[in-house]
């Protein structure tokens, strides 16, 4: 079969359409699209590493020192926010009750503010007042004061206020005769507040064993007890003697 070169032969300009681009067009559209291309990648390439560097930081990656993570972080400091808020709450609460109790105070009549509330007149020390054997190795090492606040009717009251000890040995020469002294201030002394069948009293349990070193003679104790209602200060001393075996 014989083709006709002048029919069937067409030039490339002419199968190619007139709306594409020449080959060399098309080459360097090519070209400028690989190089976009890969501009891009790394594009995306830089930005996904900058997220996951971001996400380790937020999740506390960068080391031991940050502490929780910060969902942990947020809900401790949310704890703390309300334990504080509590507390501010409890010291509203305590500063209302203190204005209202000094509204009450400052209505009271002349006649029954201040050392009239509850009126100490005198201090006593109980007669059980002694040294004693306390861990029974025949040595008394262990004086026991009972101090019994007493108010103008004669009643035994719960006072507030500070107590000094003093034990003398009034046979000794001077300078020597004192023996010892202690304190007890108020948060001591309530919790030595005591209840016995007989009477109640402030109980103190003094160690004396490096002052004392042989119970043979009379000793005398004094105290002296500071009200804190009215700074009033009531003395009282007492003479023990060696308990008979």
């Amino acid at each position: 079969m014989m083709i006709n070169s002048k029919s069937e032969y067409r030039n490339p300009k002419q199968i190619s359409n007139p709306k594409d681009p020449n080959p060399k067009q098309f080459l360097g559209q090519c070209r400028g699209c690989r190089r976009r291309g890969g501009k891009g990648l790394r594009t995306e390439a830089y930005l996904l590493i900058s997220f996951l560097c971001l996400g380790a930081y937020v999740t506390g990656c960068s080391g031991p020192d940050r502490g929780l993570p910060l969902f942990d972080e947020v809900n401790r400091l949310k704890d703390e926010k309300a334990q504080l808020e509590k507390r501010i709450e409890q010291a509203e609460a305590e500063k209302k009750q203190l204005e209202d109790q000094n509204k009450v105070l400052s209505g009271l009549p002349a006649e029954v503010k201040g050392e009239k509330l509850y009126g100490l007149e005198a201090v006593r020390i109980g007669r059980l007042t002694n040294l004693y054997d306390e861990d029974e190795d025949g040595k008394k090492e262990k004086l026991i004061v009972y101090i019994q606040p007493i108010d103008r009717d004669g009643d035994i009251i719960k006072a507030a206020g500070t107590v000094k000890v003093e034990l003398w040995n009034l046979n000794n020469e001077d300078g020597q005769a004192k023996l010892g002294e202690w304190r007890v201030g108020p948060d001591e002394l309530k919790k030595l507040w005591f209840a016995a069948m007989m009477a109640v009293n402030y109980r103190l349990v003094i160690d004396v064993g490096d002052k004392v070193k042989d119970y043979t003679e009379p000793l005398t104790v004094r105290v002296a007890f500071t009200d804190y209602l009215t700074g009033k200060v009531f003395k009282e001393q007492r003479e023990i003697k060696p308990l008979e075996e």
